[in-house]
């Protein structure tokens, strides 16, 4: 358990009040989990009051103080009995009191972000290939399926609530894992979920029209995306970031966010010096800012290279090997249902996707 006290020290401008908004007691009230739900709230816990699109939680405290919940974080004080914490944006202060809670589990991970429209899963699935590759057993947070220690979880979300996600970072540490490749979904940035987590590289894919029905335009969709590379207030340090320069919100998001650059049809920091994509697989020579690694990999097609470059890049922020990241990329036998081959000993190729 931790007092209400610590956790509201975690959350930028957080105060304790009475349901006046003057300064308020139970300081020292431990907090043993937090609720988003009045109706699943037990005792000990810190209901946390989310506005979402179509309720308000901030209508439903009396029903979760009523089932146990001992404390509120609020963004407008209340008329009821336990202590609140009067907060400025409640989805930030979920995640940040589940960082503290969970006992920051992610501080001993090195945790790589991937966010875009297309090529998360695949660049996850290769990231870990890689961090594996030089000796790092790797977790994997994604669209797919989540990997703890080695063993495969069904995976519900892109981005797991923070809650879970914390939980899934002590799995992982628990198990042995040392890194975790994470694809990082719009609607979690943009609700805060990975607020606390300390990402030591990011990597932005691409940006087309999608995910409209959720986002009011497209300019906020990439405002989303790019809050993983500059951060809001309370969400963590900026992380070094590899971007597509081949897509032009990568190109704005490299000038907005000095990061590195790679590109198959652009000038890049991280880019092929020749390259050949089969049937059966992609062979390229790649420059980079410490040399030329030359690379195999059985995925396919021209926007799988992308997404090799684009770990390649990650490579030179973390300062790989590249033996390591060339045996890591040639390591990956395919990604489940992303152009995924099925060899059944026929003579013609079979592909998932």
């Amino acid at each position: 358990m931790i007092a209400l006290r610590e956790l509201s020290e975690e959350i930028p401008g957080a105060r304790l009040v009475a349901p006046d908004g003057s300064a308020a007691s139970g300081a020292d009230t431990p907090i043993a989990r937090i609720a988003l739900r009045a109706d699943l709230a037990e005792p000990g816990d810190l209901f946390v009051c989310v506005k979402g699109v179509t309720a308000d939680g901030h209508d439903f405290a009396p029903q979760a103080i009523a089932r146990g919940a001992v404390a509120l974080v609020v963004e407008r004080p209340l008329a009821v009995a336990v202590p609140q914490v009067l907060v400025a944006d409640a989805r930030l202060a979920v995640a940040l009191c589940a960082v503290a809670l969970a006992g920051r589990p992610a501080d001993a991970l090195d945790v790589i972000g991937v966010t875009g429209t297309n090529g998360k899963t695949t660049s996850a699935y290769l990231l870990r290939s890689v961090l594996g590759a030089t000796g790092r057993p790797c977790g994997l947070v994604g669209t797919v399926e989540t990997i703890v220690g080695g063993a495969a979880i069904d995976a519900a979300h892109t981005t797991p609530d923070p809650r879970e996600l914390q939980s899934l970072f002590a799995r992982m540490v628990a198990a042995g894992d040392t890194a975790c490749a994470m694809e990082v979904s719009s609607h979690a940035l943009d609700q805060r979920r990975v607020a606390g987590v300390p990402f030591a590289a990011a990597l932005f894919t691409n940006l087309t029209r999608d995910h409209l029905d959720y986002h009011p335009s497209v300019e906020a969709y990439y405002l989303a995306k790019r809050a993983l590379f500059l951060r809001p207030e309370g969400d963590g340090p900026n992380p070094p970031g590899a971007v597509n320069l081949d897509d032009e919100f990568g190109r704005r998001l490299a000038s907005e966010a000095g990061t590195l650059g790679y590109a198959i049809h652009h000038e890049a920091d991280v880019a092929p010096e020749s390259y050949r994509i089969g049937a059966g697989g992609t062979w390229a020579e790649v420059r980079t800012p410490r040399g030329v690694l030359e690379i195999e990999t059985k995925l396919r097609g021209e926007f799988n290279l992308a997404n090799v470059l684009g770990v390649v890049a990650v490579g030179e922020l973390l300062g790989l090997d590249h033996g390591d990241v060339a045996a890591g990329v040639a390591a990956l036998p395919g990604v489940p249902g992303r152009l995924e081959p099925v060899e059944a000993g026929q003579r013609f190729p079979v592909l998932v996707d």
